[in-house]
């Protein structure tokens, strides 16, 4: 091809061209990367990004959050807390992040009650707290203690062998009160006898399953509480009252004699009889959106009729399958007419009454085992206790957060496991390399 002058000046063009378009792509892309910003994940387990708990909890903040760093000049403990807001600011641009330099503000640290290098103060309204664990489950169980403000104590009644939050026997709480204690929900047992008195700061009564018959003057209080206004979560189980008949005609809620039988929860769950597994849920606040399967060990139907001032609402109910077997809970269990209690029945029912600037608020539910130590973890068992709690103290904004933070990302290996790798990478696979390069040579040596 012969290359005239012409030809020459129109590849100049093209590659003036060329450069030209080039260069302006190059400029819209900063110009994007500038003012527009996309990740995507592909870490496993997302270990990358915030969990759903985190992101629906930052949408409840109303309020910018303030974060202060008192970390030293290092470039890995800096980089690290800079990552770990960075994921919390993607989903609310209003989070401020602030280096202290504990070498060169000695009295600022002293003044903020700093002990570890790295620690953190989160503060969000009047509110504040130091973190010293950089990780998302302690920023985000962190930023949920501060949006309620105001301490919030669960009072639990005892002396009755009711469930305990502080024991650890399967049938006791003791799980689902250090759930509750990270999301800024204290705990405390109160026995109702001598001149006992329920809290003024008490936010939620809880009768959790007594065994042991109630005393007069202990009824009393507890229908003192309720006629101040107080809210109640009522955990019950199938069986006798033990002596808070009175406290159940005051909130008009009857108890129905036997317990629930599902053969349908029975053929999902391969448990007994009595295992009811909730699927759907009644038009309520405390179950309004929730979508995960509930399981319930041993449940007594209710039947609420308000009293007057009184709004009575249900939202867990069973089926149609369903029955209250009255009778011998026998290895073939059928239902019988004459004597059981056909379905669908209520379990849980949330009652609520006005008063002059607030509302009182009481929850019962026909079953205490499904918040044990034993079956707090099936299901969505620890989201509904702590929306139940939440509804119960008023805490709307609280409702229907996902209870689990984060997948769980350290390998805990037993000692014999450690001894096993550590031999393995320090002994072992030496000796290989070393005698697979002493063979290599005597083989080459001979040849």
């Amino acid at each position: 091809m012969k290359i005239t002058r012409q030809s020459r000046l129109q590849l100049r063009l093209a590659g003036a061209s060329f450069a030209l378009l080039f260069l302006t792509a190059v400029g819209l892309a900063l110009w994007l990367t500038r003012d527009y910003h996309a990740q995507i994940d592909l870490s496993r387990a997302g270990r990358n990004s915030l969990s759903e708990a985190s992101v629906a909890l930052l949408a409840t903040l109303d309020r910018p959050v303030t974060i202060t760093a008192y970390a030293s000049e290092r470039k890995d403990l800096r980089k690290a807390i800079r990552e770990l807001i960075g994921r919390y600011q993607r989903h609310k641009p209003d989070i401020a992040l602030e280096f202290v330099s504990p070498d060169a503000e000695p009295a600022r640290v002293r003044a903020a009650g700093v002990r570890l290098d790295g620690e953190l103060i989160v503060e969000y309204g009047q509110a504040r707290e130091n973190l010293q664990r950089h990780s998302e489950d302690s920023l985000t169980n962190a930023l949920a203690r501060l949006a309620r403000g105001s301490e919030r104590w669960l009072v639990f009644v005892t002396g009755h062998g009711e469930r305990s939050p502080e024991r650890q026997a399967n049938h006791d709480l003791s799980l689902w009160a250090g759930e509750l204690a990270k999301r800024g929900i204290k705990t405390r047992s109160l026995a109702l006898g001598g001149d006992a008195q329920i809290p003024q700061n008490t936010a939620v009564l809880v009768i959790a399953g007594p065994q042991a018959r109630f005393l007069p003057g202990e009824v009393r209080k507890l229908e003192d509480y309720i006629g101040r206004g107080g809210n109640l979560l009522w955990l019950a189980d199938p069986g006798p009252l033990h002596g808070l008949e009175p406290l159940a005609e005051r909130l008009g809620v009857e108890f129905q004699r036997g317990v629930i039988v599902d053969p349908v929860s029975q053929a999902i769950t391969g448990a007994s009889a009595t295992f009811y597994a909730a699927t759907e849920y009644g038009p309520h606040p405390i179950v309004q959106q929730f979508t995960l399967t509930t399981l319930f060990p041993d449940t007594v139907a209710l039947v609420a009729r308000a009293p007057k001032d009184w709004r009575a609402q249900e939202f867990l109910q069973t089926g149609t399958n369903a029955w209250s077997e009255t009778g011998a809970l026998t290895d073939k269990i059928q239902f019988d007419k004459a004597r059981d209690i056909p379905g669908p029945l209520t379990f849980g029912v949330a009652l609520t009454h006005k008063l002059e600037n607030s509302e009182q608020r009481v929850a019962v539910i026909g079953d205490g085992d499904f918040l044990s130590n034993t079956f707090l973890a099936n299901g969505g068992n620890l989201e509904l206790g702590n929306n139940l709690v939440n509804w119960a103290a008023s805490d709307d904004r609280q409702l229907n957060l996902p209870a689990r933070i984060a997948t769980d990302l350290r390998l805990d290996l037993s000692q014999p496991a450690q001894i096993a790798i550590a031999l393995g990478f320090l002994i072992v696979l030496p000796l290989a390399l070393v005698g697979a390069g002493v063979f290599i040579w005597w083989r080459r040596r001979r040849a």
